[in-house]
C-alpha cells in the first residue's frame, strides 16, 4: 500500500490526511495544532497506528450497504464510506471580510454507485476553529438512498494521553441540558462517569464496546433538550475539542471508543434517530448540515468557548444592531402577557421611554380580535390559536394600531411587533386560505400541534404569504423590529409538498427554506432587527444566530432563577446577541431590583415588567442601570466570557460571570464582573481573577440596596466581596484607564 499524506491548516489548527490513491477513502488521521501533528517521515510507526484507528473523512451509510467490521447503533464503519477512493484535492486562500481564509476541498468517488463526495474544510487564520460541510452528487445511472452523512468525524482523540492513562478517565465530556426556562445547564463528567468504558475486547479482534454517548435532537426545536454543542476535554492538560452543529432542526452527535481510542461523529438528521432518508436520483445532489469544531491545546472548556465566540463573530451576517445594542422594551414578560391594548400600552410606552428604552416591541395578542381573556381550543388564550393572518385587532386598538405605533415613535423609540411566522392557528382564516400542501403533513393529513398548523416554507405559497406579511408590516407601520417566535415542536417532520419525502427530509427542506426566507427578509430590509426566539432558548443554534442579530435566551419569569441562565448563556450566544429579561416590578426591594437589572447587564437588555407602576425612586434605579449600561455596552461586542467560580449550577448560591475585552490578556483590557448572591448563601465570597493586571483596581459599576464591600488582593489575584442582602447582585469593573460608570 502506497499512502500519501496531506498536512493542511494553520499554526493554530491543522489536519493530517492520508489516502492510498489506488483504493480506500481519504482518512482523517489527526487534528490539532500544526506542531503536534506526527510527521510520517520521522515517526512512521506512530502514523501507522493512527492510520489504523482513523476514520474516513466522511462517514456515509446508504440503504442496502450497512456497515463493515461492527454492528450496533453507531454511525461509523459504513460500507459506502469504505468504498470511496480519493480523486483530487485543492487548497484555496483568499482575504475575506478582514480575515485570511483557507479552504480545502477533498474529492472522493465510488465507481460502483456513481456517488461523488466533496468535503469542504474552512479555517480563518488566527482562530483555531474548523468549519466542515459535505457535498454528495449522484453521477451514476441508478438512485442511491442516503441514511446518514456525517458533517464531521474524527478519531484518535485520546492520542495525547500519557502511556497507561485510560481514555475513560483521561477524557471528560461537557454537555448542556437545555430545558425550557432552565437553559444552558452544562455538566462535566469523564467518559467513564457517562457510562463509556474500555471493555477490553480490542485485543480479541473487536472494534470496542459498541456503546456510545449520544446527543440527539429530533424535531423543529433544535435545542429543546440539549444544546447542539459539546466539548471533549483532557482532564490532565486542559486540551479541548468543542463543537457546535450549525442547524435549526434535527441533529446527532456521538462519542464512542474504537480500536482503543475515542472518536466523535457529528451530523444532521439520520434514518435511525430522525426518520431521515434522501433518495438521490441520478444527477441529484445533497449538502450536509455544517458543523464547526474548536481545538485548543490548554485552558479547557473556557478557552474553547473563547475560540468559538471569535468564530461566531467572524462568520455571522453583519448587522448594525451588533454595534448599537439598543435597549428593547417588550410588553410580554411579567407585564401584559399577551393582552396588549391601546389603554394598557400607552402608560407602558411612556414609562419605558422614561426608563431609557430605545425600542418598544408589542408582543403577542396585537392581532387578536376577540375580547381579552377569551379562551381558545384546549384552554389556551384566544390569541394562541388564531395566529397567522397578522392584521391588527380593532377591539384592542379602537383608534388603530398606528396611533400606538406613532406614540412609540413620538416617545423617541423604534416600534416593533411580535410574529410567530411559521405557525397558523387552527381558528385562523389563513388555515383555509392556503393550500394543504403549504403545511406540514404526513400521509396526507395536515399536522396539528397545540392548536396550530406548521407552514412548510419550501412551498411557494407559504413563503409568499410570509413575505407579504413582513413587507406590509414594515410599510404600513414603519416597524424597525420584529420578534420572530416559535412555540411548538412539530415532531420528526413532513412528507413534503408532494408527499414523497421522508419525514426527516421534509423537515430538513423546511429548515433550509426558513433560513433562506430570513436571508431574503434581511436583504430587502437590511436595517430591520429580527429577534430569534423559540419558547425561550429552544432554538439556540448557530444556523439562526449567524443570521439574526439578537436572540431571546429564556422565558424564565422568576428573577431569583434567572442568574444561572444569564451567566451561562455566553457559552452558546455572543454577549451582544443574548437578550435577557429585566422585569422590574413594584413589589421588588431595592436589592431585588439590583438583581433584576444586573442579570441583563452583561448581555442585551430586554426590559419588561411594569415600569409604569414603579415608585419614582424605583424607576430612577432602572434608569440608572440603563444609563450605566449604555456607557459600556460597546465593550460587549468584542468581549470574551469567563466563569471565575466555574460554570453556574442551577442551585448555586453565588454565581459569577466576567466579560474581558481583548483576545489575549494584557495591561489595557477591561473586565466587567457580575456577582449574584442568592437565598441561603453566606454573604461573602472570594473570587479568583488571575488575569487581572497588577495596577487595576475594582470599582462598582452598578448595584442597588445595601452597599457591597470588597477587597482586592493583588498578589493573590483574588477579590473578596460581601453582599449584605440575599437575592442581590453587583456589577464591578477592572479598567485601567477609564470609569465605565455613566
Amino acid at each position: 500500500m502506497s499512502v500519501t499524506h496531506v498536512r493542511w491548516g494553520t499554526a493554530e489548527l491543522s489536519l493530517l490526511l492520508a489516502f492510498d490513491a489506488a483504493a480506500g477513502p481519504v482518512m482523517l488521521v489527526a487534528a490539532g495544532e500544526e506542531a503536534t501533528l506526527p510527521d510520517p517521515a520521522v515517526d512512521p510507526e506512530m502514523c501507522a497506528l493512527l492510520m489504523l484507528r482513523a476514520l474516513p473523512l466522511v462517514e456515509i451509510q446508504t440503504a442496502g450497504s450497512g456497515r463493515l467490521g461492527t454492528s450496533g447503533k453507531r454511525h461509523v464503519d459504513g460500507a459506502t464510506s469504505r468504498a470511496l477512493h480519493y480523486t483530487s484535492h485543492e487548497e484555496h486562500r483568499e482575504r475575506s471580510d478582514g480575515w485570511d481564509m483557507r479552504t480545502l476541498r477533498v474529492r472522493m468517488a465510488d465507481e460502483a454507485t456513481g456517488l461523488g463526495v466533496t468535503a469542504v474544510c474552512t479555517l480563518r487564520e488566527g482562530i483555531p476553529v474548523l468549519r466542515t460541510e459535505v457535498y454528495l452528487d449522484n453521477f451514476g445511472d441508478r438512485p442511491v438512498t442516503l441514511e446518514y452523512v456525517s458533517s464531521f468525524s474524527c478519531s484518535n482523540l485520546a492520542r495525547h494521553l500519557d502511556e497507561g492513562e485510560r481514555w475513560e478517565d483521561g477524557l471528560a465530556l461537557w454537555l448542556a441540558d437545555n430545558p425550557w426556562s432552565g437553559e444552558y445547564r452544562w455538566s462535566r463528567a469523564t467518559l467513564a462517569e457517562r457510562g463509556l468504558y474500555d471493555v477490553g475486547m480490542v485485543p480479541f479482534g473487536q472494534t470496542g464496546s459498541k456503546n456510545r454517548v449520544t446527543m440527539t435532537s429530533t424535531g423543529s426545536w433544535s435545542s429543546s433538550e440539549l444544546l447542539p454543542m459539546g466539548c471533549l476535554e483532557e482532564t490532565r492538560t486542559g486540551r479541548a475539542l468543542l463543537w457546535q452543529i450549525e442547524h435549526n432542526g434535527s441533529w446527532h452527535a456521538e462519542v464512542a471508543d474504537r480500536l482503543g481510542d475515542v472518536y466523535l461523529a457529528l451530523s444532521g438528521p439520520a434514518d435511525r434517530e430522525h426518520q431521515w432518508r434522501r433518495r438521490l436520483a441520478p444527477g441529484q445532489s445533497f449538502r450536509s448540515v455544517p458543523a464547526s469544531v474548536a481545538l485548543v491545546p490548554s485552558g479547557g472548556f473556557e478557552a474553547a468557548i473563547t475560540a468559538m465566540t471569535r468564530h461566531r463573530r467572524a462568520t455571522r451576517r453583519p448587522h448594525p444592531d451588533h454595534q448599537g445594542l439598543p435597549v428593547v422594551f417588550n410588553d410580554f414578560m411579567n407585564s401584559l402577557m399577551g393582552e396588549p391594548s391601546t389603554k394598557a400600552l400607552l402608560p407602558l410606552i411612556d414609562a419605558a421611554a422614561a426608563a431609557g428604552a430605545e425600542y418598544f416591541c408589542i408582543d403577542a395578542g396585537w392581532y387578536d380580535a376577540e375580547p381579552p381573556g377569551t379562551v381558545g381550543l384546549g384552554g389556551v388564550p384566544g390569541w394562541w390559536d388564531t395566529v397567522g393572518e397578522w392584521t391588527e385587532s380593532a377591539p384592542r386598538f379602537p383608534g388603530g394600531l398606528n396611533a400606538v405605533v406613532d406614540h412609540i415613535r413620538d416617545a423617541g423609540m423604534v416600534p416593533g411587533l411580535w410574529l410567530e411566522p411559521e405557525v397558523v392557528g387552527v381558528r385562523s382564516p389563513v388555515a383555509d386560505a392556503l393550500p394543504d400542501d403549504a403545511f406540514f403533513r404526513r400521509d396526507g393529513i395536515r399536522l396539528v400541534e397545540w392548536g396550530r398548523h406548521q407552514l412548510d416554507l419550501s412551498h411557494p405559497a407559504a413563503r409568499a404569504h410570509l413575505d407579504n406579511v413582513v413587507d406590509r408590516l414594515v410599510r404600513d407601520y414603519g416597524v424597525g423590529y420584529l420578534k420572530l417566535d416559535y412555540n411548538i415542536d412539530i415532531g420528526p417532520g413532513t412528507d413534503g409538498p408532494d408527499g414523497t419525502a421522508s419525514a426527516g427530509d421534509g423537515l430538513l427542506g423546511h429548515n433550509r427554506a426558513y433560513l433562506d426566507w430570513l436571508d431574503g427578509v434581511l436583504d430587502r430590509h437590511p436595517a430591520l432587527v429580527l429577534e430569534s426566539c423559540a419558547a425561550g432558548g429552544s432554538r439556540t443554534d448557530y444556523a439562526l444566530l449567524s443570521r439574526l442579530p439578537i436572540h431571546s435566551v429564556t422565558d424564565q419569569q422568576d428573577f431569583r432563577l434567572l442568574p444561572a441562565i444569564a451567566a451561562a448563556a455566553p457559552t452558546a450566544v455572543t454577549p451582544e446577541q443574548g437578550a435577557i429579561w429585566a422585569y422590574p416590578l413594584p413589589e421588588h426591594s431595592d436589592a431585588e431590583l439590583g438583581m433584576v437589572m444586573v442579570s441583563a447587564m452583561l448581555g442585551r437588555i430586554h426590559l419588561s415588567g411594569r415600569p409604569d407602576l414603579l415608585a419614582p425612586e424605583q424607576l430612577a434605579l432602572v434608569r440608572q442601570a440603563l444609563d450605566t449600561y449604555k456607557a459600556y455596552r460597546s465593550l460587549l461586542t468584542g468581549a470574551r466570557p469567563r466563569w471565575p467560580l466555574g460554570m453556574p449550577g442551577w442551585r448555586d448560591g453565588w454565581i459569577a460571570l466576567a466579560l474581558t475585552t481583548g483576545v489575549t490578556d494584557d495591561q489595557g483590557n477591561t473586565t466587567l464582573l457580575a456577582l449574584w448572591r442568592r437565598e441561603g448563601t453566606p454573604e461573602t465570597v472570594t473570587v479568583p481573577l488571575p488575569w487581572i493586571a497588577d495596577r487595576d483596581r475594582p470599582r462598582v459599576v452598578f448595584g442597588a440596596g445595601p452597599q457591597p464591600a470588597y477587597c482586592w488582593d493583588s498578589p493573590a489575584r483574588t477579590l473578596r466581596v460581601t453582599l449584605p442582602a440575599e437575592q442581590s447582585a453587583v456589577l464591578l469593573s477592572f479598567s485601567p484607564d477609564w470609569d465605565v460608570r455613566a
